[in-house]
């Protein structure tokens, strides 16, 4: 039954990486908005820049490992 549930936290392809990734930018763009509200002027601007390249790095490092993990399974089969 663990394994089941532990199954659901894994990204299994590119589409639910996506997913994962788009759900991040919306975050990230709200929080941007955000600051933008609180810190108006260049002070906000580089806030809500900062907070979208930290959401390109993570897709970014997903869609790596996702592709890592695809070759690593290729290469030595999958592990049970």
């Amino acid at each position: 039954m663990m394994r089941k549930i532990g199954r659901l936290f894994i990204i299994k392809n590119r589409i639910e990486a996506f997913a994962i990734i788009y759900a991040l930018a919306l975050g990230g763009a709200e929080r941007g908005k955000h600051y933008l509200v609180s810190f108006p002027g260049f002070g906000g601007r580089m806030l809500f820049v900062a907070a979208m390249v930290a959401v390109f790095m993570a897709g970014a490092k997903i869609l790596d490992a996702l592709t890592y993990e695809r070759k690593e399974t290729r290469d030595t089969g999958p592990t049970a």
